[in-house]
């Protein structure tokens, strides 16, 4: 992913990349698949909005992450959140042609779906600078 995508996708890719590592996830994707197995993970870019400051460019992206997966209790879909937490909370500032200047989590929230299913919603707040090259 390059700078040309945005700070949108440059957050997105990297938040693909930390949780195909977390432990009990089977699918990870950046929209909601076709199919998804029992641990599932989908992450959706909300609104993007500028957050410039004088002499460089910036923006204030939104993202959750949805985490789906099977039980009947939520206490499977807790440690997947506390998993997706911990993984998020790796990500280095460098983010392809972007700075990360803070990522904060704002929510999150377990509830179930129908039969024994729960959906986990993780949202965040990450305010990035576009890179530059010093010269």
């Amino acid at each position: 992913m390059n700078s040309e995508q945005g700070a949108a996708g440059a957050l997105v890719s990297a938040l693909v990349t930390v949780l195909r590592e977390v432990a009990g996830l089977s699918q990870v994707s950046d929209g909601i698949p076709l199919q998804a197995g029992d641990a599932a993970a989908v992450i959706e870019a909300g609104p993007e909005t500028d957050w410039g400051f004088k002499g460089g460019e910036g923006a204030e992206v939104r993202v959750a992450i949805l985490v789906t997966c099977g039980g009947e209790t939520p206490a499977r879909a807790r440690l997947l959140v506390e998993r997706t937490r911990a993984a998020v909370a790796t990500i280095g500032p460098d983010l392809a042609g972007w700075t990360l200047v803070g990522l904060t989590m704002l929510r999150s929230r377990v509830v179930r779906e129908a039969g024994p299913k729960w959906i986990a919603v993780v949202e965040y707040r990450a305010r990035m600078m576009r890179a530059t090259v010093l010269g």
